[in-house]
């Protein structure tokens, strides 16, 4: 259990840095808002090229996946900082998106695998491990700059402590057959329908999640006139009922099945959603942020480790990475799709609509959990 929720840590450890340092970055690569708006789509496309080759490489070569990738990661973290112009920014970015989705792919495959061998719920634990160094991490940085460090310190010392991560509990034991297993044959390829149920279910969940996480301060900020350190701390209060959500639901799946949850977690988020989309004064809608964040935390980890229990020890990196790829199509197309909506109506409308695909989470769960019975290993719990 430890691999898992140690590399989430690491992983959320880097992105809350990066939020934080971003205005940092964007002033010494010396772009503008387009520019740098250009550049951070290289992330998302550098993630989705490597995902699915992260997952072969699990089921070809086992757990030593996971600590290589996280010290490439850990590496291209470092670029940039160190970039100068949108050109190099760019290429940075593209290094770094490609790092991130292997290690995102190795470290749900451990947690999938950890899971289902001991039997005990792992997935929403680790996530919320992540969601927790997120906001630590977040934090400490904000303070960092504050005393005037800049981007090329924070960022140095974010990778250092991932390569500690990577070599002090995720490397060890790496090779053996314990965790992720290595399999002799060459990984069947061949997609498969319910692959592609899990996906997409999984990226109605990213679009919610990211939807807040993105927009939930600008909501505060120009829909409700909340005061700027109100509305800056929007994101931070669906981040910590994330981690919350998260830690609860890996307990409840002691007691009930992961459809159970999922229906449950997307129900709530859009209860949460609709309430902050409609709320009249900021405190509301920041209760709402917070309860869409409880609800919605639960829900793309429960889908992924469903997805690894239907597709069995020797096939689950090649499943989770299939899935993973099609759900990040969702947690990037969420913040310009709500941006989009904005546009066209207004904010409230748009974030009312992701009220409305929180229900299609809540009600195609019993879908996903009939599709994963023909291949699902031991309940859990």
């Amino acid at each position: 259990m430890l691999k898992p929720v140690a590399g989430f840590a690491a992983f959320g450890l880097f992105w809350g840095a990066w939020g934080a340092i971003l205005p940092a970055i964007r002033t010494g690569a010396g772009v503008n808002d387009g520019e740098l708006g250009v550049a951070l789509l290289m992330i998302g496309l550098g993630a989705l090229v490597s995902m699915r080759l992260t997952g072969y490489l699990i089921d070809r070569y086992g757990g030593v996946v996971l600590p290589v990738v996280t010290v490439l990661f850990a590496l291209c973290a470092v670029l940039p900082a160190l970039a100068g112009s949108v050109v190099t920014l760019s290429a940075a970015l593209l290094l770094l998106g490609a790092t991130s989705g292997a290690m995102d792919v190795a470290i749900n495959a451990t947690g999938s695998h950890a899971e289902h061998d001991s039997g005990r719920p792992v997935m929403n634990l680790a996530h919320g491990m992540f969601s927790v160094a997120v906001v630590v991490a977040s934090l400490g940085t904000a303070g960092l700059r504050a005393a005037g460090v800049g981007a090329l310190p924070v960022l140095v010392g974010a990778a250092a402590l991932i390569v500690i991560t990577a070599v002090v509990a995720l490397a060890p034991g790496a090779t053996k057959v314990t965790g992720i297993p290595r399999t002799a044959a060459k990984p069947r390829t061949r997609f498969e329908p319910v692959l592609l149920v899990f996906g997409v279910l999984c990226a109605l969940a990213y679009l919610v999640e990211n939807a807040w996480q993105s927009w939930s301060a600008v909501h505060l900020d120009t829909s409700l006139n909340a005061a700027a350190g109100l509305a800056s701390s929007a994101p931070a209060v669906f981040a910590a009922a994330a981690a919350t959500g998260r830690f609860a639901g890996n307990a409840l799946l002691a007691r009930v099945r992961p459809v159970q949850l999922l229906v449950v977690g997307g129900a709530v988020a859009a209860v949460g959603s609709l309430v902050a989309a409609t709320a009249n004064n900021p405190w509301t809608a920041l209760i709402g942020i917070g309860v869409a964040g409880l609800g919605t935390s639960v829900c793309a980890p429960t889908i992924i480790g469903m997805a690894g229990a239907w597709a069995g020890p020797e096939r689950r990196g090649g499943a989770i990475s299939t899935v993973t790829t099609i759900a990040y199509v969702g947690f990037l197309i969420g913040p310009a799709a709500v941006g989009a909506v904005s546009s066209a109506w207004s904010l409230p409308v748009a974030l009312g609509a992701v009220a409305v695909i929180a229900v299609v989470v809540a009600g195609l769960a019993p879908v996903a959990g009939r599709v994963a019975r023909p291949r699902a290993s031991r309940p859990l719990g």
